[in-house]
């Protein structure tokens, strides 16, 4: 048996485009590394702000989020994803730049749960800033037209402290705002038949936002973990 070479680092197929933040990352948070069962490879996008990223539409980054996905593909990566829903505008340029699949948004799951769920249901989204998401971020992600959006921007403490990149994060009050901002979007949705959550960030409530709502919630835990399972998967013993 002979091992192949040809890159710096073996064992991470999936690689993290971050933004430049310095909130806390709890676990279940994409940033936080105990979240996966897989190794992945971080590389932080300088500069990249989450108001920049979230409120600003990303203005002027677009070159360093390519000059950074291209390190990570020369690092040793076989795929990448990003830390931020609306990064959804840079996938297309994004796939163009680099040799290996690029899943950049959690909202590219959204049509995939469509297609899993009862004849009249249809997935929504929350984010953790609708003020702010386009059509132009849903459309760069495949959303379709009508998809339910509600926010946890009304909230006490997500929003602000995870866009404000404060540096202490009350975590009840975070699940709080999540568990809130979802049953309304059920209360005001009938025939919602799942939630995708934009935000890396909510992952750590995903769990709550299911008991609470009963419907089944998507992460970008759960794409992630999909598109690895492509990028590597699983070898059985024979």
């Amino acid at each position: 048996m002979k091992a192949q070479g040809g890159k710096s680092i073996y064992g991470a197929s999936v690689g993290i485009l971050m933004l430049d933040a310095h909130f806390p990352r709890v676990p279940g948070d994409m940033g936080n590394a105990t979240t996966w069962p897989f190794p992945v490879h971080y590389k932080i996008v300088r500069d990249a702000s989450p108001d920049l990223i979230v409120r600003r539409g990303a203005e002027g980054m677009l070159g360093n989020f390519i000059d950074s996905a291209r390190e990570l593909v020369r690092d040793g990566v076989d795929g990448i994803t990003t830390n931020c829903g609306f990064l959804s505008l840079y996938q297309e340029e994004l796939a163009a730049a680099v040799p290996v699949p690029v899943a950049t948004s959690s909202l590219m799951q959204v049509a995939m749960v469509n297609a899993v769920l009862p004849a009249g249901k249809h997935a929504g989204i929350l984010t953790i800033s609708g003020s702010t998401l386009t059509r132009t971020h849903l459309e760069k992600a495949g959303v379709p037209d009508g998809t339910p959006v509600h926010s946890t921007e009304a909230g006490k403490e997500f929003t602000r402290a995870i866009l404000g990149n404060e540096l202490e994060l009350d975590i009840d009050l975070a699940r709080e705002d999540n568990v809130n901002a979802a049953q309304e979007m059920t209360r005001a949705h009938p025939n919602l038949g799942a939630i995708v959550l934009e935000c890396t960030n909510m992952v750590p409530y995903a769990a709550d936002i299911r008991a609470a709502t009963g419907l089944p919630v998507f992460t970008i835990e759960s794409f992630v973990s999909w598109f690895q399972s492509g990028l590597a998967p699983r070898r059985y013993p024979r």
